[in-house]
């Protein structure tokens, strides 16, 4: 049973990694194991702040003639998002934040890339994995199994800044009977769970 007041319940998360792949990739669930890189794509760097987690959702109440409080509420929505800046630009990064496609090496120019941004927006599901410890015996895992980046920051040219790649990925509707999105945790705060 949880106590009220304990010190090693509280989380910073210290450090972090991010990890995108194809929709419906299954994140490790055994943390001796790491992610597989032939499946999941390491984001690499992300800017100090971390990432921002939200879960917002949104009830919509029935009002009734006969009371001014509502009689119930209706779910309308959730949106369940993370957001983070990226600081390396390459071949994962720049395509998942531009919202898909590939970037393609130009045949009559070694050494160049060419990255085409589409003229209109493209569905660009993706799953993305977040990992985090606290300490030596913490790891949590948190993975949307399907999802896309909804919105985009501006990219700010500086040369007294490093360039961000600031995006905002909210999870979408998986299948029947399965959920929006998993916590995996190595913690012993949890052990009275099984208790």
């Amino acid at each position: 049973m949880a106590t009220a007041n304990d010190s090693s319940q509280i989380r910073i998360a210290g450090t972090g990694r991010l990890f995108v792949a194809e929709a419906g990739a299954a994140a490790p669930v055994n943390f001796a194991t790491d992610w597989d890189p032939q499946v999941w794509k390491d984001l690499g760097y992300t800017s100090t702040d971390g990432v921002t987690f939200a879960k917002k959702d949104k009830l919509d109440p029935v009002e009734t003639w006969q009371s001014v409080s509502p009689a119930r509420f209706i779910y309308a929505d959730r949106d369940l998002t993370l957001k983070f800046s990226m600081l390396q630009f390459n071949e994962s990064t720049l395509p998942f934040f531009m919202g898909g496609a590939a970037v393609e090496p130009v045949a009559s120019a070694d050494g160049v890339f060419s990255y085409a941004i589409s003229d209109g927006p493209q569905f660009d599901e993706r799953a993305l994995g977040l990992e985090f410890t606290d300490g030596t015996d913490v790891t949590y895992r948190f993975v949307i199994p399907r999802g896309q980046v909804t919105a985009s920051d501006d990219i700010k040219l500086a040369r007294k800044a490093a360039a961000l790649l600031g995006v905002t990925f909210t999870a979408l509707a998986a299948k029947e009977g399965e959920p929006l999105a998993t916590f995996l945790m190595k913690d012993p705060a949890y052990a009275s769970a099984v208790a």
